[in-house]
């Protein structure tokens, strides 16, 4: 395990730490089979990536004609994004997820591994911005961790739990098994994509 000096993950310092160190066992190094069959079977939609890291998918949605916005508040992170993405690199912002404001109504938000990054207590604050950011009818997709184990990240959720914050403003319309999961989050995650309510 390596030695890091910052511990927090709610600081842009502990997610630079280890970018800077190379040390990112939850990059899949590409775009998730179940994100290219959602894709492939949904028009263009306006996305937002949250704690994208290496934005591979911003580049795939991008290059799919889609309008998405990749978002991370480590400056490392976004270095590495940009970097990542070539020519859709603008799209590629530093920015606080809390704070950040879309250009134009969002009709989805792609989760990959920003939940389970997030120490539990601020779950409900992650829901609630969901929620603010998704007008009714718009989309939450993506891969939700399930783990009990009490160290993170990734943090692991319960499925009740997740039932119990999302419920009051999205309905579960998928829930689907994951066969190209990486090591972190092997046997462990599900695609699921939520409506707004």
């Amino acid at each position: 395990m390596a030695d890091f000096q910052q511990r927090d993950p709610l600081s842009p310092a502990f997610w630079d730490e280890r970018f800077e160190r190379h040390f990112t066992p939850w990059d899949k190094g590409g775009v998730s089979q179940a994100l290219q069959d959602f894709v492939a079977a949904h028009s263009p939609l306006t996305t937002l990536i949250p704690g994208c890291g290496s934005a591979y998918e911003l580049a795939f949605l991008a290059g799919q004609g889609w309008d998405a916005t990749a978002i991370d508040f480590s400056p490392a992170a976004v270095a590495q994004g940009k970097l990542a993405t070539g020519e859709h690199a603008a799209r590629v912002v530093e920015a606080d997820f809390f704070a950040w404001q879309p250009a134009a109504p969002l009709q989805l938000i792609y989760e990959r591994a920003f939940l389970c990054a997030m120490p539990r207590a601020m779950w409900p604050q992650v829901a609630a911005r969901w929620a603010q950011l998704l007008a009714p009818g718009a989309l939450l997709a993506g891969y939700f961790f399930f783990d009990d184990a009490a160290k993170g990240p990734p943090f692991g959720i319960q499925r009740a739990q997740l039932e119990q914050l999302l419920r009051a403003d999205f309905a579960c319309i998928a829930d689907d098994a994951v066969s190209d999961s990486i090591p972190v989050f092997a046997g462990k995650e599900r695609w699921m994509v939520w409506r707004r309510r």
